[in-house]
C-alpha cells in the first residue's frame, strides 16, 4: 500500500527522475514537475506500472512568476504532501557581464521559485507537525564561481537557507534535508552551455542513480547537509582553510574550459 504523496520538481530527466524512481520502489505516491510532458508521462505511466503506486503529472515552468505557488496549490489538492524534493534548478558558463539573460532565468528558478515552495511546504508541514523536505543545492554553494557567478551565489542561497530552515524545525516533526552533489552523469552541462572544464576532469562523475540512492536515505534519515563523494568532502571543506578570494580564484580557474 502506497505510504503518502511526494512532490518532485525537476523530475523529468538527470537527479529528480532518478529520485523519482527510488520514491516509486520505496512505495511513495508521486506527482512529478517539469516542463517536458512527453518525458513526465513515460517516467509517471513506468513507474505507476512497475510498482502500483499513483503518479500525477504537472507540466510547468517554474521560472514564471506565480507558478510554484500553482504548482503547490494543484499538487496539494485533495492530497497531503508528505515529502517535498526540491530539485529543479537551471546552471550555466560565462563571465557574469556576457551571460544576463540566463543569469536572470537562474535567479528565477534557483531562488525565487526554490523559496516558494519552501514558503507554502513548510507553513502546512508544521501545522500537521511532520513532513520531510529533500532541498537540492549543489557543492557550488560552498564557495565564489567566476564563470558562473550566479549559479554559485543562487546554490550558496539553497543552501544557507536550507540550514536555517532545518534549524527553526527542530522538534517540530518536520525535517529539512539538504543534498549538495558535485558533478554528474546528467545532461545537465550540455543543457546549461557548460562545455567540459577542468573541475569536471579532476573530479569524478558520480551517476545519478548513486547520488539519489544517497539522498534519499539521507531524507529518510532526516539528516542535514549531505556532500556526496570523498572529493566533494573534501572540496567542500576547503573554505575552513583558504580566503574567500583564494577560492574565488581556484574555482574560477577550474571552470574555465581547457583547464
Amino acid at each position: 500500500m502506497p505510504k503518502g504523496w511526494a512532490l518532485i520538481t525537476g523530475a523529468s530527466g538527470g537527479l529528480g527522475a532518478e529520485i523519482a524512481r527510488v520514491a516509486a520502489r520505496e512505495g511513495w505516491n508521486l506527482v512529478l514537475a517539469a516542463r517536458g510532458r512527453d518525458r513526465l508521462e513515460a517516467l509517471a505511466q513506468g513507474l505507476a506500472a512497475a510498482h502500483g503506486i499513483e503518479a500525477v503529472v504537472e507540466v510547468t515552468d517554474l521560472e514564471r512568476p506565480g507558478a510554484a505557488e500553482a504548482l503547490w496549490d494543484r499538487a496539494s489538492a485533495g492530497r497531503e504532501i508528505e515529502i517535498l524534493v526540491n530539485n529543479a534548478g537551471m546552471g550555466s558558463r560565462g563571465a557574469y557581464a556576457t551571460a544576463r539573460a540566463r543569469e536572470t532565468s537562474i535567479v528565477a528558478l534557483n531562488v525565487v521559485a526554490y523559496e516558494a515552495l519552501l514558503s507554502r511546504a513548510v507553513p502546512e508541514m508544521r501545522a500537521r507537525g511532520h513532513g520531510r523536505i529533500l532541498n537540492v543545492a549543489s557543492l557550488a554553494g560552498f564557495m565564489p564561481g567566476p564563470n558562473g557567478a550566479v549559479y554559485h551565489a543562487s546554490k550558496a542561497f539553497a543552501l544557507s537557507l536550507s540550514e536555517a530552515i532545518a534549524t527553526e524545525l527542530e522538534g517540530s516533526g518536520v525535517t529539512v534535508t539538504t543534498l549538495c552533489p558535485g558533478t554528474m552523469a546528467t545532461g545537465y552541462d550540455a543543457a546549461a552551455d557548460m562545455p567540459p572544464t577542468l573541475l569536471r576532469r579532476v573530479f569524478p562523475i558520480r551517476r545519478p542513480e548513486t547520488v539519489a540512492a544517497r539522498g534519499w536515505a539521507a531524507l529518510m534519515a532526516g539528516e542535514g547537509t549531505i556532500v556526496t563523494g570523498a572529493h566533494n568532502r573534501l572540496f567542500a571543506q576547503l573554505p575552513r582553510l583558504f580566503s574567500r578570494r583564494f577560492l574565488a580564484r581556484l574555482t574560477g580557474r577550474m571552470r574555465r574550459t581547457g583547464g
